[in-house]
């Protein structure tokens, strides 16, 4: 179920938006639309869906319109042409033309924001900047601060509740941001680059709260970029955005196979495929195995012996090879290292390389309980070199 929609979205900066929005009908660039009318273009003829649940990352370059975007979600940039709508119930409310006081109930009740800048105040305590939204909410003093310590301690912080921001460290801060806007328990979480003026480390501890905190809690969140990692592992679905307009979304797994420009072609061009390609985009498919009277001949003398699409067995010139079933947290580094894995046909990359790391041998891919391929040394090769990228733009 959508809460998130936005339509054929049009967001000017100036005064001249009479004369701008035909000169955008009629295809002129942000750079001709400035030198015509003296306004700027921040978002034009944006069109997306976040569904309940979802992780959605806007991003792109600097000046590409994602934070423009995102900030008409909430009523803070006024939209010049097209519909904002975010779920209230079983209703959708309009952002771009609700009146003051559905604007503050939105903003209070079902939309809540994670700023770059943590944005804490501070001559609060922890404890009190996290509470603040629920004051404003309406909620008395004794059961917002309850609530509060909950979400300090969900982000590990509770015992930092009585200290001011000032002695806590830049990422002790974000999670303080991030408990805030969990307080509100709103529907929609907008984030505008909330880690990246982080270190690295701390970032990515951040990013592996962030996707546990959602597995928990199931909250739809409008996420803000410039890191494509960094959008690649958190997103369930990324819109890539260049001079104000979005020129793909899709899932990062797509997005990295199949970008759609030459301008998201580049973007990807570098990504690591460990934290974004699955085993089913990297394998070798049955069809492309040879077979000889009903097997599929391996590599090393090996065969699969099949039955109506079923794996039954690996043999070699001396009998059965013996194989194991992958389950995820499985411990890796007391199998026999002449078995052979059965993996499903979605692992994530990097856990089959973590599995051939142990092994000695490729692995056998399953859907729906039959083989639909296999993962060898050559398809990762494939896959760290950028290959699969071309092969799968070439075949589009």
């Amino acid at each position: 179920m959508a809460v998130v929609t936005i339509e054929n979205v049009d967001i000017v900066f100036g005064d001249n938006k009479a004369q701008t929005l035909p000169l955008m009908d009629k295809g002129h660039s942000r750079d001709q639309i400035i030198g015509m009318t003296g306004d700027v273009v921040g978002v034009q003829n944006a069109s997306i869906e976040v569904n309940e649940g979802e992780i959605c990352v806007l991003m792109g370059l600097s000046g590409s319109g994602k934070s423009t975007l995102l900030r008409a979600i909430n009523g803070l940039n006024k939209i010049a042409r097209g519909r904002c709508l975010v779920r209230d119930g079983d209703n959708m409310v309009d952002m771009a033309k609700c009146d003051e006081a559905t604007l503050r109930h939105m903003r209070t009740h079902r939309v809540s924001m994670v700023f770059q800048s943590f944005a804490l105040m501070p001559w609060l305590t922890v404890l009190e900047n996290v509470a603040f939204g629920l004051e404003m909410q309406g909620m008395p003093k004794t059961e917002r601060f309850i609530k509060a310590r909950e979400q300090l301690k969900m982000v590990s912080l509770d015992q930092w509740a009585d200290k001011k921001p000032d002695e806590l460290s830049g990422g002790m801060r974000q999670r303080v941001g991030l408990a805030r806007a969990f307080a509100m328990d709103t529907d929609v979480l907008l984030m505008d680059e909330p880690f990246s003026a982080l270190d690295p480390l701390i970032r990515t501890q951040l990013q592996d709260e962030l996707i546990e905190l959602q597995k928990r809690l199931n909250k739809t969140i409008i996420f803000v970029s410039h890191d494509l990692d960094e959008a690649l592992k958190i997103g369930t679905k990324i819109a890539i955005m260049e001079s104000a307009k979005i020129i793909q979304e899709d899932t990062p797994e797509q997005i990295v196979l199949n970008p759609a420009t030459e301008y998201v072609e580049n973007f990807v061009a570098h990504t690591n495929p460990l934290n974004v390609l699955r085993g089913n985009s990297l394998m070798t498919p049955l069809s492309e195995l040879a077979v000889q009277d009903s097997k599929v001949v391996m590599e090393n003398g090996m065969w699969l012996e099949l039955s109506d699409g079923k794996l039954t067995s690996i043999q070699n010139l001396e009998g059965e090879v013996p194989t194991v079933s992958w389950t995820p947290n499985m411990v890796l580094d007391n199998i026999p290292d002449n078995a052979i894995f059965i993996v499903p046909a979605n692992i994530a990359m990097r856990d089959a390389v973590e599995i051939r790391y142990y092994s000695k041998h490729f692995m056998v891919l399953e859907e729906n309980e039959k083989c639909v391929g296999i993962l060898n040394d050559h398809n990762f090769y494939h896959a760290l070199l950028g290959k699969h990228f071309g092969r799968d733009t070439e075949a589009a």
